[in-house]
């Protein structure tokens, strides 16, 4: 399944000075004890002082912390090793752990004649680069199941119809397989992507203008499904799985993910399932309330 799946991070870079020593104190507030943390080096030397200053900033101590040998750590420790080096070689750890390689500039920039407070940005700018990568790490850590998509789908608005359907036949490399006045679909099965060009005309948002991501997943219970899913998971949902019959027939839930937007996780009926439509055509809702 996707997301990230560890409980220990090793940090490498070459001295163990600043980028790994920096990431290590980040980490350990992050995760707290979820996850065991450790950093070293190929030529290890000490910790430098503009990354104590640094780091001091957002209450972390490295003070106590000491530069290591790469060859101190024990492979069978590391889950995920990440190597921050950028214009260096990086250190070889051999182990079967996983590995991800996030390139930054030493920020102690040796060779520069710079001013002690022009050395320290560099720092904070290295330290604020680590923590936002270290962010979207925690949050794709034990990512819960989710639904199982068969196509993608997008919509987006554009304001010349026509000039906009011939741009995307020519960089999708399919002709649209519909159109009306209002709006344009290709399927690319190559890349199983639906995608839908509406005029933005300025008229009110309806089944034919709705800009949109989703997901295909099948069927009407892997709709249902997933709308289970995204409750445990703790994501909002804009309307509960249903069966819709107006526009075009689908088994759908809308959710908005953490910016806002809609996205739509649907099944198109099958020819059994539209003879189970209604005559006042009004939504069948597929979970309790």
């Amino acid at each position: 399944m996707p997301g990230l799946h560890f409980d220990s991070v090793l940090f490498l870079c070459v001295a163990n000075s600043a980028r790994s020593q920096m990431a290590e104190g980040l980490a350990r507030d992050l995760f707290g004890h979820a996850v065991r943390v450790q950093s070293a080096g190929s030529e290890p030397s000490r910790v430098n002082p503009y990354a104590v200053r640094a780091m001091s900033e957002l209450g972390i101590d490295l003070g106590t912390h000491t530069s290591k040998s790469v060859q101190t750590i024990d492979p069978d420790s590391v889950d995920l090793v990440i190597t921050l080096c950028a214009e260096e070689v990086c250190p070889v750890f051999l182990s079967r752990a996983a590995r991800m390689h996030w390139p930054l500039q030493d920020p102690d920039r040796k060779h520069e004649d710079l001013s002690d407070e022009e050395r320290l940005a560099h720092f904070r700018v290295a330290r604020d680069q680590l923590r936002a990568r270290l962010e979207v790490l925690a949050a794709l850590r034990d990512l819960p199941e989710g639904p199982d998509p068969r196509e993608f789908h997008a919509s987006i608005r554009v304001p010349n119809l026509p000039a906009a359907a011939r741009f995307y036949a020519w960089l999708l490399g399919v002709a649209p397989k519909e159109w009306t006045h209002r709006y344009v679909t290709f399927v690319s099965e190559a890349l199983r992507t639906n995608f839908v060009l509406l005029v933005d005309d300025g008229l009110a948002l309806h089944q034919d203008t709705l800009y949109h991501l989703g997901i295909d997943v099948g069927t009407r219970a892997a709709v249902v499904e997933a709308h289970r899913r995204a409750e445990a998971a703790g994501w909002p949902i804009h309307k509960p799985a249903r069966t819709t019959w107006r526009g075009t027939p689908l088994h759908e839930l809308w959710l908005l993910d953490p910016g806002g937007n809609l996205i739509e996780i649907y099944a198109r009926l099958t020819d059994d399932e539209l003879r189970e439509m209604p005559a006042d055509k009004e939504p069948l809702f597929l979970v309790e309330a």
